[in-house]
């Protein structure tokens, strides 16, 4: 069965800021793993002003470079350094973009925290949605540990928000107890982002597994617990090629899980989010 891929998950950046994450070559990518749509995640202000950007308003830069493109949907992202967190987020909202990506880690900033949640209570007002690196990025666990996403549902009942990468190897359990524990109701809100999901397999043919892989038996487990509309594909371009993505898509396919399933995974549970057609 052929499905009509809509993914989350794509870094985009300007060609000084990483070679390997531009506009031109992310079309490609999608060409080579027959992915008709995909969210767009604008780069970090830190990033564009490291690579020599005298203006570094990152949604800005991105909404022009995917004006162009009926195919692509924006995610803008947020720079703590600066104040004025609610005009940031407004600003987002005002250049059409879906939602925003948020990497506490990278960031360094704690998920609960003020910063953190005035830019929850202005998305939650504005309808944007939130993807959230979710799992082990090298900085102190306390601020970024999965269980504090529960905290955000909690205080935050109408923001929709994503973990991708499912809290990976090491927090996957936390994860999917916070979808579970926010599954009640009418109103779905916090999703899996199957990002990243790939498996190594060594010389000798043995599964080998990452700081971001999952078993079959876990990503089964995220939808007889949480069920088929609560799961949303994702790229993690560039920092995967089209050969990993093309792997990933073809291990949802063989899943033993429903048609419907797999439909909502690669691509309708987030169409629905995001109002495209």
């Amino acid at each position: 069965m052929s499905y009509k891929i809509f993914a989350n998950h794509a870094h985009l950046f300007p060609e000084q800021a990483k070679p390997s994450g531009t506009l031109d070559n992310l079309k490609r990518t999608l060409d080579e793993a027959e992915i008709e749509k995909a969210v767009c995640f604008a780069p970090f202000a830190s990033q564009l002003r490291n690579a020599g950007f005298s203006d570094d308003d990152a949604p800005k830069w991105l909404a022009n470079e995917i004006k162009n493109e009926p195919n692509l949907f924006g995610f803008g992202t947020i720079d703590f350094d600066k104040n004025n967190i609610s005009a940031q987020v407004e600003h987002i909202h005002d250049l059409g973009l879906k939602g925003i990506k948020i990497h506490p880690a990278y960031q360094e900033i704690k998920v609960d925290g003020e910063q953190a949640c005035r830019v929850y209570e202005k998305a939650e007002e504005l309808g944007l949605f939130i993807s959230f690196h979710t799992g082990l990025h090298w900085h102190r666990i306390s601020d970024y540990h999965q269980l504090l996403f529960d905290e955000v549902a909690y205080l935050f009942p109408h923001l929709r928000f994503s973990m991708e990468h499912i809290g990976g190897y090491s927090f996957f359990r936390e994860a999917l107890l916070v979808m579970n524990n926010n599954k009640r109701g009418d109103f779905d809100r916090v999703f899996a982002g199957w990002t990243s999901i790939d498996v190594d397999i060594d010389e000798n043919g043995n599964e080998q597994y990452g700081a971001w892989s999952l078993t079959d038996r876990q990503l089964l487990d995220v939808i007889y617990q949480t069920g088929p509309n609560r799961s949303i594909f994702g790229l993690d371009f560039p920092y995967n090629d089209s050969q990993d993505i093309k792997a990933s898509i073809e291990r949802i396919k063989s899943l033993p899980i429903s048609e419907q399933a797999k439909e909502n995974i690669l691509g309708g549970t987030l169409r629905n989010i995001l109002g495209v057609e």
